[in-house]
């Protein structure tokens, strides 16, 4: 296969992805209940964690940034933060208890009923993410779930489940991120007033 096959294969898939999810109501009903849970989060006076691994964790401090920071307007920062950012927390933990451990182990030292954890994991199966959304349902936190298709373990255990009609890791991170950027939109409308459509 040579370089431009590749882009158009690639390009193909990604396009045959997000088709799926506009003709997927019922996916798109629980993106707007996800994204209607993080506006209730803030305005309570929560707070919004994220947590993934590998490229998931990138995507994870994506989408935390742009509630921390901004995402189409200059607005008040809202409280949000990727649990993995802290290496010398994360190294520490992992040596110390258990990688499996890392995300539930800061969530019982930070969180509170009323806040929410995301998190991103395209098997659905990642044991720190389900350790720690399983502390979650002890404590009262809001847990979302982005996956792929099949949503793995975080299927059973996630308050929503935002699997994404694939088992391809690229386009799965691929639609998370398109996703997690419309929730910032609307989030950034109801909250601020902003409206670029």
């Amino acid at each position: 296969m040579d370089c431009k096959r590749i882009i158009e294969t690639r390009i193909a898939q990604h396009q045959d992805i997000i088709r799926e999810i506009m003709d997927d109501q019922k996916l798109q009903a629980v993106i707007a209940e996800a994204a209607e849970a993080i506006i209730a989060c803030f305005r309570n006076g929560g707070k919004v964690f994220f947590c993934g691994n590998g490229g998931s964790a990138a995507d994870a401090q994506h989408l935390s940034a742009e509630f921390s920071g901004k995402f189409y307007i200059d607005r008040p920062a809202l409280p949000s933060e990727a649990l993995h950012c802290n290496t010398s927390y994360l190294t520490a933990a992992a040596n110390d208890y258990s990688f499996d451990l890392v995300y539930s182990r800061l969530i019982s030292g930070i969180a509170r009923k009323g806040d929410i954890l995301i998190g991103l994991s395209t098997s659905g199966n990642s044991k720190n993410i389900l350790a720690a959304f399983s502390l979650c349902r002890e404590k009262g936190i809001t847990t979302i779930g982005f996956t792929g298709k099949a949503g793995g373990g975080m299927k059973e255990c996630a308050d929503l489940l935002v699997n994404v009609p694939s088992e391809d890791t690229p386009r799965i991170q691929e639609a998370h991120i398109l996703i997690g950027h419309i929730i910032c939109e609307w989030m950034e409308s109801v909250l601020f007033g902003n409206n670029n459509m």
